[in-house]
């Protein structure tokens, strides 16, 4: 159960930051709205995908 919940958040944090490159690259999502908005996307994605992580690791 708890890993589920590890993966479907880093999951849902890698969507985020691919959401947030594509909208960098291409203008797609958002419709490039504002790069300071992207950024605070891409540091909480990473923060979470390395918190994910830490956990997984630990819970084995």
């Amino acid at each position: 159960m708890t890993k589920n919940l590890i993966f479907g958040s880093m999951g849902a944090a890698g969507l985020v930051a691919l959401l947030a490159i594509l909208d960098f690259a291409i203008k797609v999502p958002f419709g490039g709205a504002a790069p300071l908005f992207n950024i605070l996307f891409l540091v909480a994605s990473a923060i979470v995908l390395y918190l994910g992580w830490d956990t997984w690791k630990e819970s084995q």
